[in-house]
């Protein structure tokens, strides 16, 4: 169930995308938050430089690795404007993690880049729950995945 909350942080995820389509880069932001409600960490695609692992789910997992408790970790939320990759899946539950919260699915992405005469991803898209064991995941949230999707149209030419 999305909760006020989820809405808050998801909406700051958006921004997020919008800031990495502005500078270049693919609509995708991520926010960690811990159980009292704080950011702990929060960023932005950066894909554009040619590193395709740039994704922000993974850099909050390789955050959380680094600066988080192991038993602090299971108790946060990523939030995040797009489903994760199979990538960032695989990152998040080998970190631990707990919840993800997403904005707009995988699914939806690739029906969108269809819809856009796009190629699809080099890697298939997987949901969360075929990477990652007993996972914890909300999403989609339709009125933010429409303005996600109004990101990959002015990213990738097509508004």
């Amino acid at each position: 169930m999305i909760t006020d909350t989820d809405l808050k942080h998801l909406r700051r995820c958006v921004e997020l995308a919008a800031a990495a389509v502005e500078v270049g880069d693919e609509p995708f932001g991520s926010v960690l938050v811990a159980e009292d409600g704080s950011i702990l960490a929060e960023d932005r695609n950066r894909i554009s430089g040619g590193d395709h692992t740039r994704h922000p789910e993974f850099a909050l997992a390789r955050w959380a690795a680094e600066n988080m408790a192991v038993d602090d970790r299971p108790i946060a939320t990523v939030y995040t404007s797009g489903e994760h990759c199979p990538m960032c899946s695989a990152a998040h539950g080998w970190v631990g993690l707990g919840r993800i919260v997403y904005a707009s699915s995988s699914a939806q992405l690739g029906q969108w880049m269809t819809e856009m005469g796009r190629d699809p991803s080099p890697v298939r898209g997987l949901a969360i729950g075929d990477v990652i064991r007993n996972a914890d995941v909300d999403g989609p949230v339709a009125e933010l995945a429409e303005e996600v999707r109004k990101l990959h149209l002015k990213c990738h030419g097509a508004g």
